[in-house]
């Protein structure tokens, strides 16, 4: 099974959109988004692409409570407060907005740990946990949109940039 991985996007929507498409053309399946959208409107390219949406709330997301109604409403999703625990296709994730949010034992207690928050794409393993941050879709602080794509499968990472 083949995710998407999408942090920050910070409201550009263009980005947004294009991350998508890439996403979707690589084979995902569905995106988990690692936290600070911003706006309810950013959610709009979600519904518009069809993915299925996992997400965790970041700190730059101000009223979460219409984010929330919104991914609700409109794509079906439901967001949560990070770190949130997903169990996709048998595999265990994390999804957190700040990996200093979390312990070392959190870590090791799953396959996956997708992160945001510092813009920058990064790829680890702790042990047999595979840590990912996606970068920044928005393009705003290092000037390259990026998200990646994973094969939860095989733990193989693809990072897209724009």
């Amino acid at each position: 099974m083949r995710v998407g991985v999408i942090s920050d996007t910070h409201d550009r929507l263009p980005a947004i959109e294009a991350l998508l498409g890439k996403l979707t053309e690589k084979g995902a399946t569905m995106v988990m988004h690692a936290g600070d959208y911003c706006s309810p409107f950013a959610l709009a390219p979600f519904q518009k692409a069809g993915l299925p949406l996992l997400g965790v709330f970041g700190r730059n997301d101000g009223d979460r409570e219409t984010l929330e109604a919104t991914s609700s409403r409109i794509i079906g999703a439901e967001l949560f407060e990070s770190p949130h625990s997903f169990d996709v296709g048998g595999h265990s994730i994390l999804l957190v907005h700040e990996i200093v949010e979390i312990t070392k034992r959190s870590i090791s207690k799953h396959e996956f740990v997708f992160h945001g928050s510092s813009h920058k794409v990064e790829e680890s393993r702790r042990g047999k946990t595979l840590l990912l941050n996606p970068g920044e879709a928005c393009g705003w602080i290092t000037g390259s949109c990026t998200a990646a794509v994973v094969e939860l499968d095989t733990g193989e990472v693809e990072v897209i940039t724009l």
